[in-house]
């Protein structure tokens, strides 16, 4: 089960990007960590936010740095709702922070707004969001009434503060030669007109296209063993909840390199 859900990938030469022909760059004095996916990972969160802490400390010189978390902070992991709090009360000191949208978090959303969801959600980890939130699934009853009495449970327990947050998550962020959002782009769509659907959602065409998107895409959502480096792309979910390993991309100047839950990587 759990190979089914990587996605499936043979040893490549190491691969760099390039834009043009030449490295991509952020902009001069500063550093930026890129985290994947947490998924209800508390425990993981809390050990690359120390990773970086430490990281940023051995820099020996000014700079300026900067954290965005890709997205899907929820589902699947059995802390969702600490990870929340913990985002909104443990913001990393100094740092300028953005917090990207996932499609996990747009589920959770849409389901606090009564809209219409696959009740697949559940399968796919929001029975695991709403376990800590303290909310069961009555089995007994039909299934829309089961989701409608979850709702109303979780509307009750759902802390105003959290609402906000998943209202400000942002779709995509822009840094330097890097574009970051949760799931990637749509080859041929310049990048100020994506879709909120892609950049939350899609995979393929993206995955598999070998042509340049205006800037490199730094993204999650897909899941690999080891963090995925192309020529166009930079795909740094390791698929934390089941293998203990959160990863976060380092970028400074024309160089990257990973920091990691279960290991250092200098990329």
């Amino acid at each position: 089960m759990l190979r089914r859900l990587f996605q499936r990938r043979v040893p490549d030469p190491p691969e760099r990007p390039l834009l043009a022909g030449r490295p991509p760059a952020v902009p001069a004095g500063t550093r930026l960590y890129a985290v994947g996916d947490v998924h209800g990972r508390l425990d993981l969160l809390e050990q690359i936010e120390e990773a970086i802490l430490e990281d940023f400390a051995a820099a020996g010189r000014p700079l300026q740095p900067v954290l965005v978390l890709v997205g899907d902070y929820v589902d699947r992991g059995f802390e969702s709702r600490a990870v929340l709090d913990h985002l909104i009360e443990r913001p990393l000191p100094g740092f300028a922070r953005v917090l990207l949208l996932g499609n996990h978090d747009l589920w959770l959303r849409a389901f606090l707004d009564d809209q219409a969801i696959d009740p697949a959600w559940l399968d796919y980890g929001g029975d695991a969001t709403l376990a800590s939130y303290g909310v069961g699934l009555d089995r007994s009853l039909p299934e829309a009434e089961r989701l409608a009495a979850a709702r109303t449970t979780l509307l009750e327990r759902f802390p105003p503060a959290h609402r906000r947050l998943l209202d400000i998550l942002e779709p995509a962020f822009e840094f330097g030669d890097y574009f970051l959002c949760h799931a990637g782009v749509r080859p041929g769509v310049p990048l100020e007109a994506q879709s909120d659907t892609d950049l939350l959602w899609i995979r393929e065409p993206f995955l598999s296209f070998p042509g340049e998107f205006g800037k490199i895409v730094v993204h999650g959502h897909t899941p690999s063993e080891e963090p995925v480096v192309r020529r166009n792309r930079i795909g740094i979910d390791t698929g934390a909840c089941w293998t203990g390993r959160l990863t976060c991309l380092v970028l400074e100047g024309t160089e990257h390199r990973f920091l990691s839950t279960g290991r250092a990587d200098p990329g």
